[in-house]
């Protein structure tokens, strides 16, 4: 991780005001919207709506007969270009599914029901922004279960050459993130950003940011039948050092920002919010599934507990 490089932002802020952590919460009605996939180019139905206390955050297709998948780790079966839900035996699948989930989380939203009527969530702009704000319009209600939160007990890791993932016990209750990136394109080079995730700070320093496409892939994803939906209304394309984006950027650590707003969405794939430090370098949603499941293959690494509660802890040792 190179913590000195001159795009580095470290950004540890304090807590801001959010809805009572120690509770679960849903929407107060539900919602729908329309918007393109960015694969399939089709249009694309979305509804969200409230869900009772403790059964977390499920999809269903409405254009098929595809059971409800839970919003869980071991129900994703493809993340080469997004985070794809699907059962493999049934043929089914929900792509893209990392926005929303990254919305989700950032608003504190443990219970609702998401359904398409396609194979992937709508694009929108790119980033989680649209989806925050569907969930503001929807309004967010409290609900009378305690959240149980997924609390790291030992350090796991997961590396891919100079890639890497960790998670690990952290100093204080909630969860803290660290992603560092490293590209060659001189627009996005060597970018790093850390931030303790907030409600206020998930809406105005990563919700907005973008996903982003390097200028020469672009002709593969299209002759493979991907990014048929893509445009520059809901992607940032890099060309070398230049952003081909009329309107540029909207921050300078939009790149990394919206590497971290897909950790978010990517661990909140645990099935509950995680209480810990998360660390990552050049990392994407295949190295944060294979976190997950390492985390969840022994019950030494973690436990559920409310937000602050103490309990003895294992040896922090690398796992």
């Amino acid at each position: 991780m190179n913590s000195m490089s001159p795009q580095t932002h470290v950004s540890f802020l304090p807590s801001s005001r959010q809805q009572d952590g120690q509770m679960q919460h849903t929407l107060r009605q539900p919602i729908s919207s329309v918007g393109v996939g960015l694969h399939t180019g089709s249009r694309i139905n979305l509804r969200l709506s409230p869900a009772p206390e403790n059964t977390g955050i499920t999809f269903r297709r409405t254009d098929t007969d595809l059971p409800a998948l839970a919003a869980r780790y071991d129900n994703v079966v493809d993340t080469r270009l997004s985070t794809v839900l699907g059962q493999p035996d049934r043929g089914g699948r929900i792509a893209t599914v990392e926005h929303l989930m990254a919305a989700l989380a950032g608003c504190g939203i443990d219970n609702a029901v998401v359904e398409v009527d396609g194979p992937e969530m709508p694009v929108f702009d790119g980033s989680s922004a649209e989806f925050v704000f569907l969930l503001e319009c929807a309004g967010i209600a409290p609900q009378a279960a305690p959240r149980q939160h997924i609390h790291v007990d030992r350090t796991i890791r997961v590396e891919e050459g100079d890639a890497f993932v960790e998670l690990s016990p952290g100093p204080q209750p909630g969860l803290a993130i660290d992603i560092s990136i490293d590209f060659p394109a001189a627009a996005i080079g060597q970018q790093r950003y850390a931030a303790r995730m907030e409600g206020e700070l998930f809406r105005q320093t990563l919700s907005m940011a973008r996903t982003f496409v390097l200028q020469p892939e672009i002709e593969y994803l299209h002759s493979v039948g991907l990014a048929r939906g893509g445009s520059l209304d809901n992607a940032i394309v890099v060309n070398g050092a230049s952003v081909l984006n009329p309107a540029g950027l909207r921050h300078p650590h939009e790149f990394v920002r919206h590497k971290m707003l897909d950790a978010m969405g990517d661990l909140y794939m645990a099935g509950g919010m995680i209480s810990g430090q998360f660390r990552g370098h050049k990392s994407g949603h295949t190295l944060n599934n294979r976190l997950l499941r390492k985390l969840f293959a022994s019950t030494e690494n973690w436990h559920r507990a409310p937000l602050g509660a103490t309990a003895p802890r294992p040896q922090t040792r690398a796992a």
